[in-house]
């Protein structure tokens, strides 16, 4: 497994990959001062790299970043990390990219989309969508039948009770109680959650 990204969101990533028992090859990055990471080398630039790629996630928590590096890299396998704490149901599908951290709990017939990042203890309820670019962070609670749209965040100890839409690239603040429906680009905040301002 390849990481694209040296952030502290690498660094968590590797540590998934390490209790997962996978081999990470390297780390990619623009940056040309990095030098290793956690002991694992840097190989510089991914579009400068010539040899084969076996798996890569995008290592790089801000969710914009990742669609569109997933869109500049369209013809790479994309893996997968989910820690082994986590916990998942059978039935729940996870897209490729995607990273679930420690004790995150994942539960029956969810979907979560490609390049995604649910957080450490997140709980996802039944039968909740999670698009592509979504973030669920640390102690997000998204009860049963919510719908995350495309590049959200939900941020730390969140809630959404059931049944509440979270519109594409919405932010909801660390903390809220969302109640209602949010708006495309809105930021919320607050409980019960409201909107300040459009993001968009």
């Amino acid at each position: 497994m390849f990481l694209l990204g040296a952030s502290g969101h690498a660094k968590v990533i590797i540590d998934i990959l390490k209790a997962q028992g996978v081999t990470i090859d390297g780390l990619f990055d623009d940056n040309p001062n990095c030098t290793d990471l956690k002991g694992y080398p840097f190989l510089g630039a991914l579009k400068d790299y010539k040899k084969a790629i076996d798996s890569l996630i995008i290592s790089i928590g801000n969710n914009s970043i990742r669609k569109r590096i997933a869109e500049d890299f369209q013809n790479i396998d994309y893996g997968t990390a989910i820690h082994p704490s986590a916990i998942l149901s059978d039935d729940a599908n996870i897209g490729n990219g995607t990273v679930i951290m420690h004790g995150a709990i994942v539960q029956s017939s969810v979907l979560v989309g490609n390049h995604c990042i649910i957080n450490t203890s997140a709980s996802i309820d039944h039968d909740c969508t999670i698009e592509n670019y979504v973030h669920i962070s640390p102690n997000a609670t998204l009860c049963g039948n919510v719908t995350v749209c495309e590049g959200a965040q939900v941020g730390a100890g969140a809630v959404v009770v059931p049944g509440k839409r979270i519109g594409k690239w919405a932010l909801v603040a660390a903390g809220a109680v969302v109640v209602r429906d949010v708006p495309d680009y809105a930021l919320v905040i607050g409980n019960p959650a409201r909107v300040i301002k459009i993001l968009k």
